[in-house]
């Protein structure tokens, strides 16, 4: 999904800074497709359980800066239960999927000029409204990145406005197939998988739209519906 955003974005014409966890040939490789659009690309590598991780991330931005958009996709989806979690666990999907995003928007707030108006979208899971068992501290987490798209469009107006999508069926987890989504799919009102498509454009239109703020759009084909 981070990949499909990144090449809209250049598809769009912004210049990047693409983060990556571990899997640097595979964020080399998206840099070079992204490169095809006539934009700039620099790629930087960090864990973000680590907190220092954004402050690096946001310096490495180096001749791409100012800043002007931060896409917070990054997340981890463990298999875990109240009932099993280890606080280890627990504090590493919340560095990840949580506390990382709120850092990272902190530090772009920072970095942005007082003259320039920026943005920022969170990628989140329309099943927060439906929490998953079997993926408790995952399905918290994302509760909370819900919380805090609300809370900081608040307290970063008017100068950044914070969005997100919450996605449904749009791709595999990790560990299934396509016929995992496909039979998830056809439980939702679309009758079928979203594909990346839908959630690029999603997040194109937050981007764009200079008057929505503290918004949450559903990229779930009518999933929340039933």
């Amino acid at each position: 999904m981070g990949r499909a955003i990144a090449l809209g974005l250049a598809g769009a014409g912004c210049d990047l800074l693409l983060h990556y966890g571990s899997a640097e040939a595979a964020a080399e490789a998206t840099a070079a497709e992204a490169a095809s659009f006539g934009i700039r690309v620099t790629t930087v590598g960090a864990d973000l359980a680590d907190p220092e991780a954004p402050l690096r991330i946001l310096a490495a931005a180096g001749g791409l800066a100012p800043v002007r958009v931060l896409v917070n996709s990054a997340a981890v989806f463990p298999d875990d239960d109240l009932e099993g979690i280890t606080a280890e666990a627990w504090d590493r999907t919340l560095a990840v999927n949580l506390r990382a995003p709120v850092l990272l928007t902190r530090a772009f707030a920072a970095a942005l000029p007082t003259d320039l108006e920026g943005a920022v979208v969170n990628v989140t899971d329309w099943r927060t409204a439906r929490p998953y068992r079997e993926h408790f501290s995952y399905t918290v987490a994302k509760g909370g990145l819900d919380t805090f798209t609300r809370a900081a469009a608040e307290a970063l107006a008017p100068r950044i406005r914070v969005n997100a999508v919450a996605l449904g069926a749009i791709l595999p987890p990790p560990g299934k197939g396509s016929d995992y989504l496909k039979a998830l799919a056809r439980e939702i009102p679309a009758g079928k998988p979203g594909g990346t498509d839908p959630v690029v454009a999603a997040v194109l239109f937050l981007l764009r739209n200079p008057f929505v703020t503290g918004e949450i759009v559903r990229v779930d084909g009518g999933a929340h519906l039933r």
